[in-house]
């Protein structure tokens, strides 16, 4: 699948300024059949655990004919150790009464897919605008700081986002501005050399700010499309992660002032509600635009994704699906609902 189209849509660049025109209110391409068909997939593939686990024990309450009372407690049970979240839940539950008493409707096969329709209307909510690269008014260099706690996933996911890219023909060049741990920089350099990506790394130690200008100077210098830095995942205090990354933010600002384009948090999928808690760190310290939902083929819950689009409106764009570099996916609201449910 394409996470990157402007490649080919340079093939066909329009001739005329009536097409430069109509190129630009042409609404964002969308997946191709085969796409779609891998998005299918490859979501099929990071749920099988959570189908199997609680979430595979929501299909039972619906094989009889009629949804009754008793099992609207069940319901709410499985979707809270799921790690729906309790807010999130009730909110849920609310809804999805309110339009069967509405509607009259008594059959399990209706109230299951309203249940379906409104866990689609949780993940689909946050979405106020597409990806930076994605938008119609794409920067020419889209630049992608990257946050989350160590452990989570993120320098994995630098890389197979770097590869995604690097695939669809954009040149990526990635900073290694998390100088806090030596280990982060040789991952990242490790990640680069097998992606075939620069990296630009200094010494550990050295000022993050002072990588993240020459990063941007390096990309600048090689005519890079995007631009992915890495940050410190630890989390002493919220007031050292605010000052770091606001820090950063200044200096991308000074070369690029739109920048950073995206601010994407990798969570790991199977710390559950330790996770939301993380993310609402970071959403409280910098302007998240977005969630890298990591090692999600390895939980049996999989409902922290509601939470995080309930309670702080963020949307998930990606989901890792395994452990090769092939094995990210971009987040579809109503491919992850039909996965979970069916």
């Amino acid at each position: 699948m394409r996470f990157w189209r402007r490649g080919k849509q340079e093939e066909a660049a329009p001739e005329s300024e009536v097409e430069v025109a109509l190129a630009e209110l042409a609404p964002i391409e969308e997946p191709t059949a085969e796409e779609r068909e891998e998005i299918h997939e490859q979501t099929e593939k990071a749920l099988q655990r959570t189908r199997r686990g609680l979430f595979g024990r929501i299909g039972g309450l619906f094989e009889r004919a009629d949804f009754d009372e008793d099992l609207w407690e069940e319901l709410e049970e499985i979707l809270v150790a799921s790690d729906t979240g309790l807010a999130t839940t009730e909110a849920l539950i609310e809804a999805v009464r309110k339009r069967t008493r509405d509607e009259g409707v008594k059959q399990s096969q209706r109230v299951r897919e309203i249940l379906r329709e409104e866990l689609i209307e949780i993940l689909e909510a946050p979405r106020h605008r597409p990806l930076a690269w994605l938008s119609p008014e794409a920067p020419p260099r889209t630049v992608i700081l990257v946050v989350g706690v160590n452990g989570a996933g993120k320098t994995t996911s630098i890389a197979k986002l770097a590869h995604a890219f690097k695939r669809d023909g954009a040149i990526v060049v990635l900073g290694a501005a998390d100088t806090f741990r030596a280990a982060a920089i040789d991952q990242l350099r490790i990640w680069a050399e097998r992606v075939g990506v620069r990296m630009i790394g200094h010494q550990p130690g050295s000022d993050p700010g002072a990588v993240v200008f020459d990063t941007l100077s390096a990309a600048e210098g090689d005519g890079a499309d995007f631009v992915i830095i890495d940050t410190a995942g630890r989390l002493h205090t919220k007031t050292n992660l605010m000052e770091e990354l606001k820090k950063i933010n200044r200096i991308i600002q000074r070369t690029i002032p739109d920048g950073p384009h995206e601010t994407i948090l990798v969570l790991d999928a199977t710390t559950g509600q330790n996770g939301l808690s993380q993310a609402r760190t970071f959403a409280e310290a910098v302007g998240v635009t977005g969630i890298v939902l990591a090692k999600l083929d390895g939980t049996a819950k999989g409902g922290i994704a509601f939470a995080i689009a309930h309670d702080l409106d963020i949307p998930v764009r990606f989901i890792g699906t395994g452990e090769k570099i092939d094995d990210l996916a971009p987040f579809d609201a109503r491919e992850f609902v039909d996965s979970l449910l069916n």
